[in-house]
């Protein structure tokens, strides 16, 4: 079972490492991320993950826990087979220190981190005294034992070993000489990296600091020391970028931060800022204008919501509403952003609302290189803006809805072309079951219902879009023709979505990929009860191109609101397609 040295990382081959001028980055999203609450992956998935992970160039993938259940075993066999040879050389196997009253070689969950071919393993090990007496019930010296014992049979085989010292900053106030008795337990065993565990979340920066230093001056030279923290008090970040400043030379933390409770630390906050803020040297650094896409594509992997307001990679971590913000902007983009959005693969976004100033709308324009002359632009940017300002009142919100911004701002301009219109459209919902006491039940039935193989038909909503479109699918001739179409949905605006896209197609081919993604509905006046305005917000994604837009309507009848949100989602898809075409007025 020896590990060759070509088939694992060189990273620690010449002794410890010291921060902050270098980091290790060791990611445990496969392993303490997936035990946050709602989050499961699949071991597909979990291979597809490892290697963005090591695209990316993170140093170690802590993948699993293989003696500990089947997806990780499953996992760690088909790694030998399915990754490339720089992925299987950043995974770490998971475990723990050997049982009670047991060598290690004949310890079952040893083995399985034997058997499962990492390169590297991490063991957990008890590092609080109170926790050894009274949790796990053992003698303080039977646990220095079974971590000696643990990490050299290990190292023995030729593995690198790292060791997880969990509680390690309670155990630490509340029994140094034995905390660090651990520590010495380990390094002479031979194990490679020291990681402190923050395991309940609790501690505070300076002490974290204080115990750091202590820690570095005692073991630094032996051992390179690392950092585990979780977000319990929000502060896993702040502790470990406090660990790196007093000497720590690994980082443990997960994409997005998820982990159990609260969260572990996020290393998608920890890399940019030790990378852009404090210069430290990281082997992902040159990759570090794709941690934001990293980010999003690990959300959508697990089926996660991305957080707009994540530090450096969620959608409004540089988003400006302010109007004096924006002008300032204008001026110089270091006045309102810490670093370029650019650097972490993220962007600048003008925000479009009743706080805005005229230079929001000036921004947007300038980004849709409009060629009028400043004082046509500025004199539209103020009938905008108040236009804005107005629909606000009324309900509209425009920060999330970029697309629609952009729509208004064109058709402000006199030679914008509409690439259709729609005439008329009707939308019916239809059941063949209207009592209320069985309705649920029996759409659940027909929903599971076949009949020779095909599924019951469950459409409950048809629409009729009539609409007119340029007759020629190149955009080469001004013939327009008007097409009715009709479609079926799940609902009346899934069938009015059908039916729009149905009838555009044929002269915008380009619309077959596009796709809606979310559809969100806010009633805005509750006491009104069925008569209240409601604002409707659609999502799309272009999936040729991945680009996404959302638009915003207001209505008190919610089809027309929807209805309203669609075409703007559709004509927003064409606006860089359609060339010369003119629908004029129809009246």
């Amino acid at each position: 079972a020896n590990q060759e040295d070509d088939q694992k990382s060189q990273l620690l081959t010449n002794g410890p490492i010291r921060g902050p001028t270098n980091i290790i980055v060791y990611d445990t999203t496969l392993r303490d991320g997936t035990q946050m609450e709602s989050i499961s992956v699949s071991c597909a998935d979990k291979l597809k993950i490892s290697q963005r992970l090591s695209a990316f160039n993170v140093d170690y993938i802590e993948a699993g826990w293989p003696g500990s259940n089947p997806k990780d075993e499953e996992f760690f066999h088909r790694a030998q087979t399915e990754l490339d040879a720089k992925t299987k050389s950043k995974l770490v196997a998971f475990g723990s220190t050997r049982r009670k009253r047991i060598q290690a070689k004949d310890d079952a969950q040893i083995q399985k981190l034997v058997e499962c071919g990492a390169p590297t393993v991490c063991i957990v090990a008890k590092a609080h005294l109170w926790q050894v007496t009274d949790i796990i019930r053992a003698e303080p010296s039977e646990n220095l034992d079974m971590i000696s014992d643990s990490v050299s049979y290990l190292t023995s085989l030729g593995i690198d070993v790292m060791v997880d010292l969990e509680h390690y900053f309670d155990g630490f106030k509340f029994n140094k000489e034995y905390t660090l008795k651990c520590c010495d337990a380990a390094v002479k065993a031979g194990a490679k990296v020291l990681v402190m565990c923050d395991t309940n979340g609790g501690s505070m920066p300076w002490e974290v600091d204080e115990i750091t230093k202590e820690t570095v001056e005692k073991f630094g030279n032996l051992a390179t020391i690392g950092i585990h923290c979780h977000n319990d008090c929000g502060l896993a970040v702040a502790n470990s970028l406090t660990a790196a400043k007093a000497g720590v030379g690994l980082i443990q933390g997960t994409i997005n931060g998820i982990g159990e409770r609260t969260g572990n630390a996020d290393l998608c906050s920890i890399v940019p800022s030790l990378a852009l803020h404090i210069s430290s040297k990281m082997t992902c650094n040159d990759n570090l204008d794709e941690i934001t896409s990293l980010s999003r594509y690990l959300d959508e992997t697990l089926n996660r919501t991305p957080d707009r307001g994540a530090p450096f990679v969620g959608n409004s971590a540089f988003a400006h509403k302010g109007g004096l913000h924006v002008a300032a902007l204008e001026r110089s983009p270091d006045s309102y952003q810490h670093v370029d959005p650019s650097k972490v693969g993220n962007k600048l976004r003008v925000l479009i609302s009743e706080l805005s100033g005229r230079q929001n709308i000036l921004g947007k324009m300038k980004k849709l290189d409009m060629d009028i002359d400043e004082k046509t632009s500025n004199e539209r940017s103020l009938v905008i803006l108040e236009r804005v300002k107005h629909l606000e009142s009324m309900g509209y919100t425009f920060e999330g809805a970029d697309a629609s911004v952009e729509l208004m701002i064109l058709h402000s301009t006199q030679h914008y072309c509409l690439p259709f219109r729609v005439l008329d459209y009707t939308a019916q919902v239809y059941d063949t079951d209207v009592d209320s006491a069985s309705r649920v039940m029996s759409k659940m039935e027909n929903n599971k219902a076949t009949n020779g193989g095909t599924v019951t038909k469950t459409n409950l909503a048809r629409a009729t879009v009539n609409v007119r479109v340029l007759d020629d699918p190149n955009h080469e001739e001004d013939e327009f023709l008007d097409r009715l179409e009709v479609a079926e949905g799940n609902g009346p605006v899934d069938a009015l979505a059908n039916a729009l896209k149905k009838a555009l197609v044929p002269s915008h081919p380009e619309l077959e990929n596009l796709q809606l993604i979310d559809y969100k509905v806010r009633i805005l006046d509750p006491a009104a009860a069925t008569a209240a305005a409601t604002r409707v917000m659609i999502e799309f994604k272009d999936i040729k191109t991945d680009q996404q837009w959302t638009t915003v309507s207001v209505d008190r009848n919610i089809i027309s609101a929807s209805l309203n949100a669609l075409v703007d989602g559709f004509e927003y898809a064409l606006k860089d397609v359609v060339a010369g075409c003119v629908i004029e007025d129809f009246e």
